[in-house]
């Protein structure tokens, strides 16, 4: 488990390709792989990865499937990129951001960048199939960092988040731009809401269920939104 508070950022030194598989060495920033073992998980840009080899002071090598390349944005890595690190949390560390899991579920794509004064906002589109999970002022976790969602327009397919300075110099966001691909990781405890008041609602309405979507769809809203809009005790 990890927290999404990005713990530094790492450099691609080198890529090699084998049959199925994929081999990244990354060069971390002085202290971060302080204790890191052969075994170990790293959230590398969100994607949790296991440390198969130490090939000296400050680097680790990590193999990715050919499935986890296709998933997310680590198939576009090339020497020189940089991507977002985080190590394991451990027992009792503080959760600072919200628990993720390092296990992508989606890539969205940047598809707008403002900069207001102080101020960095990136504008996301995401797959409709996702999308249903995201809800202003709600958690996710974009490229491996716990963030706030400002906005979100379910019709449109978009969401944004407004990034403090401290952010940017901690993680790659302000490497981005327009057209670039995000690892996404919808926040669980919403994702159970949303999916638990749909069945429910299917179980119950049955063949009425579309009726009632298109009359919420008329008003603006959706099903997905009453799940999203439960108290969480």
């Amino acid at each position: 488990m990890f927290t999404g508070i990005v713990q530094g950022v790492a450099q691609v030194a080198a890529i090699t390709d084998r049959p199925g598989l994929r081999s990244f060495e990354l060069a971390f920033a002085p202290g971060f792989d302080q204790g890191l073992e052969i075994g170990a998980s790293v959230a590398c840009d969100g994607v949790c990865l296991t440390v198969t080899a130490l090939p000296g002071p400050g680097r680790a090598r990590f193999d990715v499937m050919q499935q986890s390349l296709g998933l997310t944005s680590l198939g576009a890595l090339l020497p020189g990129s940089r991507l977002n690190v985080e190590r394991a949390a451990r027992d009792g560390a503080e959760i600072g951001g919200h628990p993720i899991s390092g296990h992508v579920d989606c890539q969205g794509q940047l598809i707008s960048l403002r900069r207001p004064e102080n101020n960095h906002v990136l504008r996301i589109s995401v797959p409709a199939s996702h999308m249903r999970y995201v809800f202003a002022k709600g958690y996710i976790a974009i490229n491996g960092a716990s963030l706030t969602v400002a906005e979100a327009d379910r019709r449109e397919r978009w969401f944004e988040i407004w990034l403090i300075p401290e952010t940017l110099r901690m993680t790659t966001f302000g490497d981005k731009r327009e057209g670039d691909a995000l690892n996404i990781e919808i926040e669980r405890s919403t994702q159970v809401l949303v999916d638990t008041v749909r069945d429910a609602l299917e179980e119950r309405l049955g063949p009425l269920l579309p009726a009632l979507e298109a009359l919420l769809a008329q008003q603006g809203g959706s099903i997905d939104e009453l799940g999203g809009s439960l108290p969480r005790g």
